[in-house]
């Protein structure tokens, strides 16, 4: 598997030029739009959304009056189709960088996962772990959803996993608040989908 490959913009910028994009459901999945709704009354926590795509849930936590999200990308053409939709987001909370590249300096309250942590090199996936750690002020959160299924050998996004082997890479940093089968996935994800919420220590 090479590596330079799955962090080349170029790659993923073919895969959104000619539609090999099958993780984007069109919209923000039932999951994180129940999870955003018990968020409360919008506030400046900073959020943050890895390997954001299209963003959905970007512009649905913009939607509801919140005005720390921030997303980061490596492709181009995804931030250019967000920019062209939500034209209110600040232009400014539009990262196009490596996730992996970014500074604590000033960490967030809110890491949302959603298909970003499939698409890595499993060979990643602890440095994933870290990173977010990393990236969150003390307390801070980790929540979203983990494939929970076996996708067999593959030379590409996305890769499956599960349970027992997520929990090696998250535990040094997190506390485990929810770390369950979603129960209420789309349709074609349900039964394969771990609802995640972490605590950092």
């Amino acid at each position: 598997m090479n590596l330079d490959l799955i962090f080349d913009p170029s790659y993923w910028s073919e895969r959104y030029t000619t539609g090999r994009t099958d993780w984007d459901v069109g919209a923000i999945t039932p999951p994180l739009r129940d999870y955003f709704m018990q968020l409360g009354p919008p506030d400046a926590r900073r959020i943050l959304i890895p390997g954001a795509g299209n963003s959905y849930e970007a512009e649905y936590l913009h939607s509801l009056g919140f005005t720390q999200v921030f997303v980061v990308e490596v492709a181009p053409e995804p931030i250019a189709a967000f920019q062209a939709r939500v034209p209110s987001f600040p232009q400014e909370h539009l990262l196009l960088q490596n996730f992996f590249a970014l500074s604590p300096a000033l960490p967030y309250d809110l890491i949302i996962e959603q298909t970003f942590f499939c698409a890595l090199p499993p060979t990643q996936r602890a440095t994933y772990a870290q990173k977010c750690a990393q990236l969150l002020r003390k307390g801070g959160t980790l929540m979203g959803l983990l494939f929970d299924a076996d996708f067999g050998p593959r030379q590409e996004p996305p890769f499956g996993g599960n349970r027992a082997e997520y929990e090696t890479y998250f535990a040094p940093y997190f506390d485990f608040v929810h770390f369950e089968r979603a129960y209420n996935s789309i349709k074609p994800r349900q039964g394969r989908e771990l609802f995640v919420c972490l605590k950092k220590k």
